[in-house]
């Protein structure tokens, strides 16, 4: 069976959010992927995370495309807008979507395969485009739904299941994010809860493009020795850049921490991202800094994870292209017709 639905009973007494739901009402359906998968993982931090924010379910629109990854939206979020698209192809789905309706918060949901290979460019161009979204991709380095092979996220050297070497480069997409102008860029793995639950929470309070790579070990194909995607290899080799905490606008900010040991970035919705910094000189807002310290730690060894990059005054889709602040889905004929008068003066512009 590919759909199994959850019993609605629960506890009375589960505790409640904002808006009186419990996190059992930001569930899905019950997962069929492989026990252990670390898929799972990032389905529950993405309900926490919706749930502690108090975002209500109807507001989101999950997108996805083909692989384990992609079946993951049908897990969370059971009462909010979804599409399963092509593969490789959701993010032109959602850019798409947002330009519609930018009233919706837009969550990506991919994987390796689906967004380092046959969906490389949609994106990169969804990026670059500035589409404001939380774009995750659930990155295990391994194409599981045909048996193992490696995939564009495989680093080179690594070792197959079976013992084959993969001979060819890594596309890193962190990079790729960084490059193209990504707002908001982290990389977690889906075995550290605490720190994926708050970088997801950063992201879908983000105005912008923001993007994680997470990690996430396939227990079938991927989490043997010699694989650099195996629980046991990122436990080994993460290291952790900062600790994030997202303190809402509207929640009284106390901190009793020594001066220099909290960095505070205030979004333009008014939330701040609060890094605890272990390392004195690492400065999450310059982009080529962050280039340079990932190219650094990756030739030692090193899985860099946490809150790499954010822009503090970033800008959407919607605000280069001057769109109105109506979502156009709700504009009447009027509006998007306005007619010869309109037509002329609009050619007379570009004469």
């Amino acid at each position: 069976m590919s759909f199994l639905p959850k019993p609605k009973l629960h506890h009375p007494k589960l505790p409640v959010n904002e808006l009186g739901f419990t996190r059992r009402d930001y569930e899905g359906a019950i997962s069929t992927l492989c026990a252990g998968c670390g898929h799972d993982s990032i389905s529950a931090a993405i309900i926490q995370a919706c749930w502690e924010l108090s975002i209500a379910p109807h507001r989101v629109a999950k997108m996805s495309g083909i692989g384990c990854s992609s079946k993951t939206p049908d897990y969370f979020l059971g009462a909010s807008h979804g599409f399963n698209s092509v593969h490789g192809r959701m993010p032109s789905v959602l850019t798409g979507a947002n330009l519609a309706n930018r009233d919706l918060l837009y969550l990506g949901v991919s994987g390796d395969g689906d967004s380092a290979s046959i969906g490389f460019g949609q994106f990169a161009h969804s990026i670059r485009r500035a589409v404001n979204m939380t774009y995750i991709v659930e990155n295990n380095g391994v194409y599981g739904l045909t048996k193992g092979q490696f995939s564009a996220t495989s680093d080179k050297g690594s070792k197959a299941k079976k013992g084959a070497v993969n001979t060819d480069e890594a596309i890193d997409l962190i990079g790729i994010a960084l490059q193209l102008g990504a707002t908001y860029v982290a990389r977690s793995f889906s075995g550290d809860k605490a720190q994926l639950v708050p970088l997801i929470k950063g992201a879908l309070r983000h105005p912008g493009p923001a993007f994680i790579d997470c990690i996430s070990p396939c227990v079938a194909f991927n989490n043997h020795e010699g694989s650099t995607k195996s629980y046991d290899f990122v436990r080994e080799h993460n290291e952790a850049m900062n600790q994030l905490d997202v303190i809402l606008g509207r929640t009284p900010i106390t901190t009793d921490y020594a001066p220099g040991e909290v960095r505070e970035v205030t979004q333009h919705d008014g939330s701040v991202l609060r890094l605890r910094k272990l390392h004195e000189d690492y400065d999450p807002t310059d982009r080529v800094a962050a280039m340079n310290h990932l190219h650094e730690r990756k030739a030692a060894g090193e899985i860099v994870t946490g809150l790499l990059y954010v822009d503090p005054e970033p800008q959407d889709m919607h605000a280069n292209l001057g769109t109105v602040d109506r979502p156009l889905n709700a504009l009447e004929d009027a509006a998007l017709v306005p007619g010869a008068v309109a037509l002329e003066r609009i050619n007379a512009a570009l004469r």
